[in-house]
């Protein structure tokens, strides 16, 4: 029963990465209707960020947190500016196509930048100390990575549905031409999307880094693809969705891991993927809907 519970925190501070990367995926695709597949290479590129402000600039977890979270919404509206805005009229193939060359992009960018090697975050860096709940023992990493993700996912909710720029996010998701006809900025409010769902990333990089301490140029792939798992288990477009999938999808690799499978791990994600694109291809929170032709 211990092993399970055990089992259990592992897998909801694993969904709890998943869910901060899988928000981001999920923003874009309800605005502009666009898989930002550069997203995880996003997430990459925080867990540096807070590397680098940790070990060069002497800052402690929370600031390297908001410095990782700031240069990561700075990089997400960079991105969209130059390499999505031109095509907001194209096909979403060439859309597509671009979201994968910005991905490589950045990966490849960051090795001829920085080289291959991997970095390790330092340890003893988390100012929380493990506590022991039913006779489990939860470390301090597991709480702060629970902790920060709670806060974002409740800061986030906050913004979508109580201030003006969330106010205009949901306009322009039901419709873009209506939201500017009433006088919403659309370039802005896809602007500040790209920037909040990325923050959120930089975030999931920063504990990423804490909870398995060891960063490399190629660690967004497989991370991203399991968010992009994750927010369609919940429906795409749909941001309690993203949460809940994003948490699902960390239980059930830490549960196949414990029934001593662990080398299915990264493929049970997209088993999970197949039977819900078979049996509920809305995901879990979506709703059916025909889409006109």
């Amino acid at each position: 029963m211990e092993q399970l519970i055990q089992q259990l925190v592992n897998g909801i501070s694993l969904g709890s990465i998943y869910a901060l990367i899988a928000l981001g995926y999920t923003m874009v695709y309800g605005i502009v209707k666009l898989i930002n597949f550069a997203h995880g290479d996003v997430f990459m590129v925080g867990a540096f960020i807070g590397f680098y402000s940790i070990t060069v600039m002497d800052l402690g977890i929370f600031p390297a947190l908001l410095v990782s979270m700031a240069a990561c919404a700075l990089f997400g509206v960079l991105i969209e500016r130059i390499a999505y805005k031109p095509l907001r009229n194209a096909t979403r193939i060439a859309a597509l196509i671009t979201a994968i060359g910005v991905s490589l992009f950045i990966e490849y960018g960051t090795i001829y930048i920085r080289g291959a090697q991997p970095e390790a975050y330092p340890d003893g860096i988390v100012p929380l100390k493990s506590i022991d709940l039913f006779g489990v023992s939860i470390s301090g990493q597991s709480l702060l990575i629970l902790g920060v993700a709670i806060v974002l996912m409740i800061l986030l909710q906050y913004i979508v549905h109580k201030t003006k720029i969330g106010k205009a996010m949901r306009a322009v998701s039901h419709d873009q031409d209506a939201a500017r006809l009433m006088g919403i900025n659309v370039d802005n409010t896809i602007s500040a999307t790209f920037a909040i769902g990325s923050a959120l990333a930089g975030a999931a990089g920063v504990v990423f880094g804490i909870y398995y301490t060891k960063i490399e140029p190629l660690m967004g792939i497989i991370p991203g693809l399991k968010a992009f798992v994750a927010a369609v288990l919940g429906g795409i477009g749909i941001i309690p969705g993203a949460m809940v999938g994003g948490l699902l999808l960390g239980v059930i690799e830490a549960l196949v891991s414990a029934a001593g499978f662990s080398l299915w791990r990264d493929g049970v994600a997209f088993v999970v993927l197949i039977v819900i694109l078979i049996f509920r291809p809305a995901g879990l929170f979506g709703k059916n809907v025909r889409e006109k032709v």
